[in-house]
C-alpha cells in the first residue's frame, strides 16, 4: 500500500501559519505545527478512544519479568490468551495503553493528516483570494488537489476534500479529489473512494505510472499534490494522536490513583505530568512515525523512549538508522509481508527525524505480527489490520523486554495502533496456515 518513492514536490519544509518557515529548522515541522493542526482538525476528526487489557498488561509484565531467563519464550508463542499466561501473576507491573487510530474516520490515521493537508490549503487559497480582491483582482477558482494510493490515504484525501468542500461557514470553497489508484487497487477500496466523492484515475500497476498521472493533473488542473507521509502538514495532522492520548493517558491514571485512593495509590504524582514511559509507533514512510516523534520530544524532550515497530521483512528505517543514511529496501525484495500498509520507505522529510529523535526501532517477524493481530482481536475486541499488530508485537517481545525494563522505570507504555482496513478473510487464512 502506498509503495513509492517520494517525489521532489514533497521535499519542501514546512510553513508556519502566516507562510513563514517554521521554527524547528532542523526538521520540516515543530511541536507548535502540531498544535496548529490539532485546532484545525477538531470537532472533524474523531478523537479516537486510548483502551487498556489487563490480560495484555500481564503478558506485558510476564515477558519483563522473565527476560533475563534463557528458558523463557516470548509470550506471544506460547498461546498468548492461555490461563497459564494470564495469571502469572495477580497484579501486572506494566501497563499498556492503545491508541485505536482503527477507530478513525476512514479507518486509519492517515485521515489526521490528509484531513490538515486540505484544509490548511483551503485557508491559504482563501487568504490569496481575499489579497487579490483587495487589489481588484477577484478570482474565485475551485481547489484541485491530487494524489497517488491504493489505500488508506486515498481514502483519506477524497474524504478531506468532501468535507472542506461542505464547511459551514461564509466563505464556501468547492475541493475536488483526484486520485491515481493503480489498476490491482481492491475494488473495495476504490469504492470507498468514490463513495467519499474522489475522482478516481486508473494507471498501470506501478510508481511511475502513478507519479506522471499526478504530475499531469497537477499541471493540467492546477493541483496541489498532497504527499501520503512527506507532505508537512500531513506529518503535522499524525501528531495530532500524541497529544490527545497523552491526555487520555494521564485521565486515566488520574482514575486509577482515585479508585485506589490516595494512600494506596501507586502511581506517583510525577506520571500525570510524563504519563507515558515509552511509545511504540509503526513505520512504513514514516508519517505517522514523525509526526508523533516530534510531538513527543517537543512535550517531553529524552524523558520518554520512543520506539518503532518494523517487520523483518520490511526493514528499510532499520537498515537506514544503523547504516546512518537513508536506504531503500533491499535489491530484490518482494515486499512480502502481512503489514502491507507498511511497504513505503522513509524520505528526505522523515528520514531526519527517525534518524535524530527516535531511540531505537524493533522488528518483529510476520507470525508474531499475525499473532500480535489475533490478540487485538480476541481482547481489545478491535479489528485492527496486521500492519497495527506490529507495534503490539513488539511490545510483546523479548527485544523490548530486555532493553526497555520495568525496574529501569519503563512502566507505561502507548502503542498507536495505525489502523483496521483489513482483508479479514484472508488474514484469517494466513493465520490458519501459521497453525494460529
Amino acid at each position: 500500500d502506498d509503495s513509492f518513492i517520494p517525489t521532489s514536490r514533497a521535499t519542501m519544509t514546512t510553513e508556519g501559519e502566516s507562510g513563514a518557515p517554521s521554527a524547528a529548522a532542523a526538521y520540516c515541522i515543530a511541536l507548535s505545527d502540531v498544535e496548529s493542526a490539532a485546532e484545525r482538525i477538531a470537532g472533524l476528526a474523531s478523537r479516537t478512544p486510548v483502551l487498556i487489557s489487563t490480560s495484555i498488561d500481564l503478558l506485558c509484565s510476564s515477558a519483563a519479568a522473565d527476560d533475563d531467563d534463557e528458558s523463557s519464550s516470548n509470550p506471544l508463542a506460547v498461546a498468548p490468551t492461555s490461563p497459564a499466561n494470564i495469571q502469572q501473576q495477580k497484579q501486572p507491573q506494566r501497563s499498556i495503553f492503545f491508541k485505536v487510530e482503527a477507530l478513525q474516520r476512514t479507518g486509519s490515521f492517515k485521515f489526521r493528516g490528509a484531513l490538515n493537508a486540505t484544509l490548511a490549503l483551503r485557508e491559504r487559497v482563501l487568504r490569496q483570494e481575499a489579497a487579490a480582491a483587495a487589489d481588484g483582482a477577484s478570482e474565485c477558482k475551485d481547489i484541485n488537489v491530487v494524489t497517488h494510493s491504493s489505500g488508506n490515504h486515498a481514502q483519506a484525501v477524497a474524504l478531506a476534500a468532501r468535507i472542506a468542500s461542505d464547511l459551514d461557514n461564509q466563505e464556501k470553497k468547492k475541493v475536488n479529489a483526484t486520485i491515481c489508484m493503480p489498476r490491482n487497487a481492491p475494488i473495495v477500496k476504490r469504492k470507498a473512494v468514490a463513495g467519499f466523492g474522489g475522482e478516481i484515475i486508473m494507471v498501470d500497476n506501478t510508481n511511475e505510472a502513478r507519479e506522471e498521472m499526478a504530475d499531469r493533473i497537477v499541471e493540467e488542473r492546477e493541483a496541489h499534490f498532497i504527499h501520503p507521509s512527506e507532505d508537512p502538514k500531513v506529518i503535522a495532522g499524525q501528531g495530532t494522536a500524541t497529544l490527545e492520548m497523552v491526555e487520555q493517558v494521564q485521565d486515566i491514571l488520574r482514575e486509577r490513583a482515585s479508585k485506589q485512593g490516595n494512600a494506596a495509590s501507586t502511581t506517583p504524582p510525577s506520571s500525570f505530568d510524563k504519563p507515558l514511559d515509552a511509545v511504540i509507533i509503526p513505520v512504513g514512510g514514516g508519517g505517522l512515525a514523525s509526526g508523533n516523534t516530534i510531538a513527543l520530544r517537543g512535550l517531553f524532550g529524552d524523558k520518554v523512549k520512543i520506539i518503532l515497530a518494523e517487520p523483518k521483512e520490511l526493514d528499510d528505517a532499520k537498515r537506514s538508522r544503523e547504516a546512518g543514511k537513508l536506504l531503500g529496501h533491499h535489491e530484490g525484495n518482494r515486499l512480502n509481508s502481512v503489514a502491507d500498509g507498511l511497504k513505503t520507505t522513509l524520505g528526505p522529510n522523515t528520514w531526519p527525524i527517525v534518524r535524530d529523535l527516535v531511540d531505537d526501532i524493533i522488528t518483529v517477524s510476520e507470525e508474531d505480527i499475525l499473532r500480535a493481530t489475533k490478540l487485538i482481536w480476541e481482547r481489545l475486541k478491535v479489528c485492527i489490520e496486521p500492519s497495527a499488530g506490529v507495534g503490539v508485537a513488539v511490545a510483546l517481545s523479548d527485544d523490548f523486554a530486555e532493553k526497555y525494563r520495568i525496574e529501569d522505570g519503563i512502566v507505561n507504555v502507548g502503542v498507536i495502533l495505525c489502523g483496521g482496513n483489513v482483508d479479514i478473510i484472508q488474514t484469517c487464512k494466513l493465520m490458519e496456515q501459521m497453525g494460529l
